[in-house]
């Protein structure tokens, strides 16, 4: 199974746990004393599970908008977004729970036009108010004058994201973008002449299914 390389720290320390507990187990004659690595081996056994980043390929094109995330939409709303669309936009929101693959894949091809950091609270990410109210970092991407903001989002403990592209760095639909660490949201915002594929309540993976189409 592959994994994302910043799972790799997180793993090693899972796995030294679990060894140091058997380790004392053995030690103290063993009987109840394995509990403790008993209890512990699920977080081992998670953590790998977590960092996780699977082949991913799915539908591509140019008048296709990718889901960047696993997990399930929470929102489909049409929102101002002034910093990159410059306007009316359609926002879809996907949760990742703790189990969903948090690698993050591009939307679509183009070039990554614009990033922003921006600190905030770490409000429950399922929570729409947690778009605007979140840490967050936001990737535009330019594609054939169409616009695509990929806006990633921490949640209530979420403290890490990853994001790859630099300003100017070429990205390709599906590829990797990032990742959040542990348990976020991603917002995928795109102008009205594209039509949203997906409702609320519909569960997505990153690099198959398809969020959104292109009208031409």
């Amino acid at each position: 199974m592959k994994v994302a390389p910043e799972g790799i720290p997180f793993i090693a320390i899972g796995l030294a746990m679990l060894f140091a507990l058997v380790a004392v187990a053995q030690v103290a004659g063993g009987g109840w004393w394995y509990a403790a690595p008993a209890a512990w081996t699920p977080v081992a056994v998670w953590v790998p599970l977590f960092f996780r980043n699977p082949a991913r390929r799915g539908p591509r094109g140019d008048r296709l908008i990718i889901a960047p995330a696993d997990g399930l939409v929470v929102s489909v709303a049409t929102v101002d977004e002034s910093d990159f669309i410059g306007g009316p936009a359609v926002r879809v929101s996907v949760f990742m729970n703790v189990f969903n693959v948090h690698v993050n894949r591009a939307p679509v091809s183009g070039t990554a036009a614009y990033r922003q950091y921006r600190p905030g609270a770490f409000l429950n990410a399922s929570l729409d108010k947690a778009s605007e109210r979140n840490e967050q970092m936001s990737l535009g991407i330019e594609a054939g004058g169409r616009r695509v903001l990929l806006r990633q989002i921490a949640g209530l403990i979420a403290r890490r994201i990853v994001t790859d592209p630099r300003q100017g760095d070429p990205v390709r639909q599906g590829e990797r973008v990032g990742l959040i660490r542990f348990g976020s949201r991603v917002d995928t915002f795109f102008p009205p002449t594209a039509t949203a594929r997906v409702t609320v309540g519909e569960r997505t993976r990153a690099g198959m299914t398809v969020i959104a189409e292109w009208a031409e």
